[in-house]
């Protein structure tokens, strides 16, 4: 039986997690996750992706159990590399991805909802690294996406004491984008979701190539990129229709073309 179920509605595709009691992170997640994007991707109709969690948290940490089972040498490097890569193809992905987070996103929780691109948390949710608490340390890139999100000092603070902050103090340093009540998470994740999908989908593929230049490349090398796409989005025929719309004072008609 799959851990996480996927809906396609008005352009935009919910992954649902459902893996009782604590959503953990686990092999079979994993798989079913990469297995996902592989569907999205193939479906020209999603704009904006949703990942929730069902129950009282988003996801509250790795597999403990799965993680203590393994006995071969390597095959705990061969676990973290492969949720990292699957995390990695998450960030890279081409459609904009929202993670809704309520009750707690701890560990590899916080480590999955960190590679989306945008965070809706619950105020009273938890968020946090605690693997020093257990002996271990974070595996899925959380040491380098934590860093990222809210600078060093803070991440270094957050990992080596393993304590977990609130959903409202995310949303004020940055690891969030907007702290709500924990039941109106998914409602208002939705609503960022229509936002982007009312857009014109080749400008929002635009922004999502180069948006990681300035994590990935120089400034040089982004704004050369940008300016090759700003061309090219031009000639489209949505840039038509929007300028004709802003002039006509009118809401614009988008095709995606």
């Amino acid at each position: 039986m799959g851990v996480l179920s996927l809906n396609v509605k008005h352009n935009i595709a919910t992954i649902t997690i459902d893996s009782p009691p604590a959503n953990a992170l686990s092999s079979q997640l994993l798989s079913e996750l990469n297995d996902n994007l592989n569907g999205i991707g193939h479906d020209s109709e999603v704009k904006a992706v949703i990942i929730k969690g069902e129950g009282k948290f988003f996801s509250a940490g790795a597999d403990i159990k799965e993680f203590t089972s393994l006995q071969e040498q390597g095959e705990h490097k061969k676990l973290a590399e492969k949720g990292q890569e699957i995390f990695d193809r998450l960030e890279s992905f081409p459609v904009p991805v929202i993670a809704a987070i309520h009750g707690a996103a701890l560990g590899g929780g916080l480590e999955l909802a960190m590679a989306c691109h945008m965070r809706i948390v619950g105020r009273n949710a938890k968020l946090g690294l605690p693997e020093l608490s257990l002996g271990i340390i974070p595996g899925f890139a959380g040491t380098q996406r934590l860093t990222q999100h809210v600078g060093h000092a803070k991440a270094y603070e957050m990992i080596l004491t393993a304590e977990p902050i609130s959903g409202e103090t995310a949303a004020e340093i940055g690891l969030a984008n907007e702290a709500v009540s924990d039941e109106e998470v998914y409602e208002q994740a939705t609503k960022l979701a229509e936002k982007i999908v009312a857009k014109s989908k080749p400008t929002v593929t635009k922004v999502m190539e180069l948006v990681p230049y300035a994590k990935f490349h120089s400034f040089k090398a982004g704004v050369e990129a940008e300016a090759n796409a700003f061309g090219d989005v031009f000639g489209n025929e949505d840039a038509k229709e929007g300028i004709s719309a802003f002039i006509e004072k009118r809401k614009p008609n988008f095709q995606d073309k």
